[in-house]
C-alpha cells in the first residue's frame, strides 16, 4: 500500500503531534518503507542518498517502542544504542531524537571524544533509554565499567558504510560482542559497497534490505560539474567565483570542501580577507568551537564554509544551495556524501569540482562509484584541455600522496580530539619490537599526531589514561 501521509503509519500519538507540529507531513521513500518493516521487530539493511531522512526512517520506530513501553532504565544501562561515525553526526541524531520525542517521556545522551567523559559518566550512571555515541569513547566507557550493554534491545549503525569500515571492524565487533543475542539490528547508510554489505550481513539476522537508489547514486536534483585547473589556479578561480556569487546572490549559503586542516584554515582566511564572509571547521577546532561554527553558519551569520571531511557526513544545514570540492576527495564515496549536503529535502543544488592534474585519478573513482561521467564546465577562464585529455584517455595515472592526515571522508569515528577516523587515529604501523604504533596518522584532513600532542615518544605506546583522554 503506497503510503503517502504519516497518519497512515501507526505511529503513538505523542509521535504524530510531534511530526504535525514540525510540519512533517509526506513520508520520504525510505522512511515509508522502513519504518513499518521496523515497527515489526526485524533486521534491516537499508541504503538510500543522502538527504532522503534516514534517521527519522530509524528514530520514529525506536521512540514508538519507548511511547508503548512502562519499562524503565537500569541502572548504567541502555536500551536503544546508536552508533555514528562523527562526534557531529552524533549530536544531529541526538537532536533529531529530541524533535521526534517532544511529546515522549525518555531519556537520551551522547559519548564521543574531544570532551570530558564526567557528563557522560553521570548521565549514564542514571540509564538511558537512547544512546547515541563513537566508537572509541564508548569502548573506554564500557572498559571502565560506566555502561552496561548486557540488555540493549536496539543496535542501530548509522552510516554503515564507513562504521563497518576496516579501521572501525575491531571497535563494532567489540561493542557487538557486549549486546545481547535478542535483539534488533539496522545498518543505514548512503552507500554500501559490496564486501561491506557482506559484512553488515554477517550481523544481522534474516534481515530485511531496501534499495532506495543504486549504490552510490547521488541526488537527482544536484547540478553536477567538474573544472579541470592547474593546482595553482583554484585559489583565483574560487575567489573570483564567490566574489560574484556574493554579488549575485547574497545570502545564498556556500560549502567548500579541501582535502587538508591546513588548505582549509588557510582557504577561509583568504576569503575573509578578501571582503567575503567565511569560516572554517577541521579536526583542529575543539569540538565545541566547531559546533559553535555550524550554529552560526545555520542562523545565516556568514555564507561560506570550508571544512574538511569532518563535515561531510550527516550535517544537516538548510539552503546551502552551492557545494564545492576544492579538493577532490581520496575516498570516492566521499563524493556522494559531500554534494549531498545541498539539494536536501527535495530541494535543488549546484555541485562543482576542481580538478588539477594531479587529482585526474581520484576524479576516475568518482565517476566509477556514481557510475556516469560528471559533465565538464569550460566556460572559464582557467581551464586546462590538457587536463582534461588526461582524464578522457586511457592513459593510467597514479592517486596524489595521501600526505598527513588524509584519509577522505567521515572519520571521528573514535571520538578522539583529531576527529581520526582509526580508533587510535593511527595507521596500525608496527615499531622494530613488534608493538602497536599509534598517533601516526588521522582522518578527515587531521595531522597532528597523539603521541606528539600528548608530548609521548612517538614510539610508545600512550598510557591507559592517554588513550582515553585522546579518544
Amino acid at each position: 500500500m503506497k503510503i503517502s501521509n504519516f497518519e497512515q503509519i501507526p505511529l503513538s500519538e505523542p509521535l504524530q503531534k510531534a511530526l504535525a507540529e514540525k510540519g512533517y507531513t509526506t513520508p520520504s521513500l525510505i522512511q515509508e518503507r522502513a519504518i513499518p518493516l521496523l515497527m515489526k521487530g526485524g533486521d534491516l539493511l537499508a541504503c538510500a542518498q543522502t538527504g532522503t531522512g534516514k534517521t527519522a526512517a530509524f528514530a520514529l520506530p525506536i521512540l514508538h517502542k519507548i511511547s508503548q513501553s512502562t519499562r524503565q532504565p537500569y541502572r548504567r544501562g541502555v536500551r536503544h544504542l546508536v552508533l555514528t561515525p562523527t562526534r557531529e553526526l552524533a549530536s544531529q541524531v541526538a537532536d533529531s531524537f529530541k524533535v521526534y520525542g517532544k511529546y515522549v517521556p525518555f531519556t537520551t545522551g551522547l559519548v564521543y571524544g574531544g570532551v570530558s567523559e564526567k557528563p557522560q559518566i553521570k548521565q549514564l550512571f542514571k540509564g538511558l533509554e537512547v544512546l547515541v555515541a563513537c566508537p572509541g569513547r564508548l569502548i573506554d566507557l564500557m572498559d571502565q565499567g560506566h555502561v552496561d550493554l548486557s540488555q540493549v534491545e536496539t543496535f542501530v549503525l548509522d552510516e554503515a558504510d564507513r562504521m563497518l569500515d576496516m579501521g572501525f571492524i575491531r571497535d563494532i565487533r567489540k561493542i557487538e560482542s557486549k549486546l545481547p543475542r535478542n535483539r534488533q539490528t539496522l545498518l543505514f547508510s548512503a552507500t554500501m559497497a559490496a564486501p561491506i554489505t557482506k559484512l553488515g550481513q554477517a550481523m544481522l539476522t534474516r534481515p530485511d534490505e531496501i534499495r532506495i537508489a543504486p549504490q552510490g547514486t547521488t541526488a537527482e536534483k544536484i547540478n553536477q560539474a567538474v573544472l579541470f585547473m592547474a593546482k595553482g589556479a583554484k585559489q583565483k578561480y574560487i575567489l573570483e567565483t564567490l566574489t560574484r556569487r556574493a554579488d549575485e546572490q547574497p545570502r545564498e549559503l556556500t560549502l567548500v570542501f579541501t582535502r587538508t586542516k591546513h588548505n582549509a584554515k588557510n582557504l577561509a582566511k583568504k576569503l575573509n580577507q578578501e571582503g567575503l564572509s567565511a569560516d572554517s571547521i577541521h579536526g583542529n577546532k575543539s569540538q565545541s568551537a566547531r559546533e559553535k561554527t555550524l550554529e552560526r553558519y545555520r542562523q545565516g551569520e556568514f555564507d561560506i564554509l570550508v571544512a574538511t571531511d569532518v563535515a561531510a557526513r550527516g550535517i544537516d544545514v538548510k539552503d546551502i544551495t552551492l557545494v564545492v570540492n576544492y579538493d577532490l576527495p581520496m575516498e570516492s564515496d566521499a563524493y556522494v556524501h559531500r554534494i549531498g549536503r545541498t539539494a536536501r529535502a527535495g530541494k535543488s543544488g549546484q555541485a562543482i569540482s576542481l580538478c588539477s592534474e594531479e587529482e585526474v585519478a581520484l576524479l576516475r573513482d568518482v565517476e566509477r562509484l556514481i557510475k556516469k561521467p560528471i559533465p565538464i564546465d569550460r566556460d572559464h577562464s582557467y581551464h586546462l584541455q590538457e587536463v582534461e585529455n588526461l582524464h578522457l584517455s586511457n592513459v593510467k595515472v597514479k592517486k596524489p600522496a595521501q600526505g598527513k592526515g588524509n584519509r577522505g571522508g567521515g572519520g571521528g569515528g573514535g571520538g578522539n580530539r583529531n576527529g581520526g577516523g582509526n580508533r587510535y587515529g593511527s595507521s596500525g604501523g608496527k615499531n622494530k619490537n613488534g608493538s602497536r604504533r599509534f598517533g601516526s596518522r588521522s582522518n578527515n584532513g587531521n595531522s597532528q599526531s597523539q603521541s606528539s600532542s600528548r608530548g609521548a615518544p612517538k614510539t610508545a605506546q600512550p598510557s591507559r589514561t592517554n588513550r582515553s583522554r585522546n579518544r
